[in-house]
């Protein structure tokens, strides 16, 4: 792992921001005229995948993954570790179609917003959680059974690497109250692109999927265990990864749904 230098690093976010514009404005004119799935493909994965395709030429982040045998047919709850914004475009663009939870003033943003708005995603107020868990519980459902992936980072915010935050049970209510299994990931990204900062540093980010866990029951316990369960095996391979210290204590989340 090595620093990249500041002119491929200001090199890499003009082409980031550029191809984002072209893309949305584009896709304002275009992707109403398709399908959800194939909106989807053209919107967001194409562009997901053009973004991990520039991160790794232009600033050297690779990336390998485990597990890919634990990926159900049917589409579930991703419960995700979340420290940059690396493994949104990974994520993103790995699975397909996928809704995830957004703040809802990204929606207001020019082309960038309305592309968006066009796919489906859980776009909630933060300042009132107990309205994000009844809106993730509806829509999340509605996408669920459209056979969409929901993609939940349940601490709610990007924590950095060597700690995890505490985990929402919006994520696994949603499985629980599904009938659906979630599907832990585990990740370091953030040691090469850091949460604060524009630097970025070169080397290969371990993605590690595991296998989907299922509700034992119904009910607030069975989403505690649950929860308990995704927690406990994200925070394992966190660690095996060397992206968390041993018995490491969960940090509040300041923005928890």
């Amino acid at each position: 792992m090595s620093t990249v230098p500041l002119l491929r690093t200001v090199l890499f976010y003009f082409l980031l921001a550029s191809t984002s514009c072209i893309w949305c404005i584009v896709s304002v004119f275009v992707a109403p005229f398709l399908s959800f799935r194939a909106r989807y493909r053209f919107v967001v994965q194409n562009w997901c995948r053009c973004a991990t395709w520039l991160a790794k030429v232009v600033v050297g982040i690779r990336y390998e993954i485990k597990g890919l045998e634990n990926i159900p047919e049917q589409p579930c709850v991703i419960l995700a570790k979340h420290q940059s914004t690396w493994e949104t475009f990974f994520l993103c663009g790995y699975f397909e179609p996928l809704s995830q939870v957004v703040k809802r003033e990204l929606l207001y943003v020019p082309f960038f917003g309305w592309a968006m708005a066009m796919l489906k995603p859980i776009a909630i107020d933060r300042s009132n959680p107990k309205a994000a868990l009844k809106q993730l519980a509806k829509q999340g459902h509605e996408r669920l059974e459209q056979n969409v992936w929901v993609l939940v980072f349940p601490e709610g915010t990007r924590i950095p690497v060597g700690q995890i935050g505490k985990f929402s049970r919006g994520g696994a209510a949603l499985a629980v109250n599904a009938n659906l299994p979630v599907l832990p990931i585990a990740h370091n990204a953030g040691e090469f692109w850091p949460k604060e900062g524009w630097g970025k540093r070169s080397g290969t980010v371990s993605v590690v999927i595991g296998p989907v866990l299922h509700a034992e029951g119904s009910g607030p316990r069975a989403i505690a265990d649950l929860n308990d369960r995704a927690f406990a095996w994200i925070s394992q391979a966190q660690t095996e990864i060397g992206a968390l210290a041993p018995q490491s204590a969960p940090v509040d989340s300041p923005e928890p749904i």
